[in-house]
């Protein structure tokens, strides 16, 4: 296998893009699969094309429905569903089975009845020649009696190379002579990989098929396929792999793989679709960009030939600039949710108190889990538990000029953030202390100690009456110990 320059020859000249997605539903919905599924998307949706999804269930022993239904709900969340009916590749099997018995009329395929100990050996043979196997049977007559367990074997060429004109790679040159004649249906009438992928994707009118660089190989023997049933190739594209932080291949290690893993981790699945476009592609130096952006600037040509690595600093950023200007409606109910599977002890007015106090905090968050930390002090329940260090904070001193601004607040004709700022200000110019002489104490009462944003902001998210009575609370009791 040769690889040359990266081509510039234009895919698809008449239009009309089909890509698609085709996991197998052995397992999970993994992040690379993820970003296979993405860059589909974005490619049909650049060129007013269609995405479609394809579930390649043929592996009856290992897939299973809920395997099927892990795949649909990442893609759901993701937000990549099909532009047409799922097509499942099981059903298709006497779809597969017609079209080797077209290849077998056409000569493009023949029979073949090696044991399981002639293929062993003939393996041997081929590999210490450095060539591909090839059955005795490809040119022989039938044995005496045809109706022996047999599999049926694609009757590729002996000379010349096939090219696979990748849109990533470059052309890529194989030898033919290392192709081997590979199974077609299996001694069971069991169709293989290699062909009901073909048969699938001609009937589905794909044009361009993105997936894995692991599927290189497949690219050749897939090809001189399509060129035997006289079908037009489309246009392939493979991408580099996805690995982790240290360069090795990814792995649980690494962390989260399941798409469904970082949506538990808190990641907004439009974050999660900024970053995976940023592995292995991008625009320029921008690093955060919109779903209508990456459409318009998305090409799979730009996709870079080495392995992306996972940066979770990376990801952590970018799904923050997301998350600060989504809808906050939308992340109330996220944190709200988020709470609820923690098994959270919660108020009966939280969604209230959250939508309150999301704003006020939401800047200095990464990802919903966090958010629901910095939403944490506003769902306690009065009277608090007061720190040790805030306790001891309420000196008599401490308590009288607490005293005095508990009136200005609440005779404060508004209670906005802006409002709450500027009262504060001007309190401790007419106390002539700074901050430091009020501010820790009073943050330590409002919020029992968890971690909050500013003072006017701790207010504005609590609101008026939950203020006031948090601060009330603590009065009394610190005048009780006075």
């Amino acid at each position: 296998m040769t690889q040359s320059p990266a081509s510039t020859t234009p895919q698809n000249p008449k239009g009309g893009v089909v890509t698609r997605f085709a996991p197998s539903p052995t397992g999970f919905l993994h992040i690379g699969g993820a970003r296979t599924a993405l860059f589909n998307w974005l490619y049909a949706r650049h060129t007013g094309g269609k995405f479609l999804v394809r579930v390649e269930d043929t592996d009856r022993e290992r897939s299973t429905e809920a395997a099927v239904a892990a795949i649909f709900e990442g893609l759901d969340w993701l937000g990549m569903k099909s532009d047409a009916e799922v097509v499942f590749q099981y059903s298709r099997a006497d779809r597969h089975r017609a079209a080797v018995q077209d290849l077998l009329e056409a000569g493009r395929a023949y029979r073949c009845w090696m044991t399981v100990e002639e293929l062993d050996a003939a393996r041997e043979k081929a590999r210490a020649e450095g060539k591909a196997i090839r059955s005795p049977w490809r040119d022989a007559p039938p044995p005496s009696d045809p109706a022996l367990p047999h599999v049926i074997r694609f009757k590729g060429p002996l000379e010349g190379e096939t090219v696979v004109d990748d849109m990533v790679k470059g052309p890529v040159t194989f030898r033919n002579i290392e192709l081997d004649d590979l199974v077609l249906l299996r001694n069971d009438g069991a169709p293989t990989y290699n062909l009901a992928v073909v048969v699938d994707d001609h009937d589905m009118g794909v044009t361009n098929i993105i997936r894995g660089d692991d599927h290189l190989n497949n690219a050749a023997r897939q090809t001189l396929i399509y060129q035997a049933f006289g079908w037009e190739v489309p246009a392939m594209a493979h991408i580099p792999l996805i690995h982790g932080p240290d360069g090795a291949k990814l792995s649980k290690r690494h962390g989260a793989q399941a798409v469904g893993e970082f949506a538990d981790m808190g990641y907004l699945p439009e974050g999660l679709r900024n970053y995976l476009a940023r592995l292995g592609w991008g625009h320029g130096d921008d690093e955060v960009f919109s779903d209508a952006q990456a459409i318009e600037w998305f090409d799979v040509r730009d996709v870079v030939k080495a392995p992306a690595r996972l940066d979770w600093a990376k990801l952590n950023f970018i799904n923050s600039q997301h998350l600060h200007v989504a809808e906050d409606g939308r992340l109330a109910d996220l944190t709200l949710k988020a709470l609820q599977a923690q098994g959270a002890s919660l108020p009966d007015d939280a969604a209230a108190r959250l939508l309150a106090t999301v704003p006020q905090v939401k800047v200095g968050a990464k990802t919903i889990l966090e958010l629901a930390e910095h939403c944490a002090f506003a769902l306690k329940a009065r009277p608090l538990t007061l720190e040790e260090k805030t306790l001891k904070q309420l000196t008599g001193e401490t308590v009288e000029r607490l005293t005095r601004l508990r009136a200005q607040l609440g005779a404060a004709p508004a209670w906005g953030v802006s409002e709450l700022e500027i009262l504060l200000k001007s309190f401790a110019e007419s106390e002539g202390v700074g901050f430091g002489k009020f501010g820790p104490s009073l943050r330590g009462i409002l919020t029992g100690g968890s971690q909050a944003p500013d003072l006017n902001k701790i207010m504005a998210a609590l609101g008026r009456e939950e203020s006031l009575g948090r601060l009330d609370d603590a009065l009394a009791s610190a005048h009780e110990a006075l």
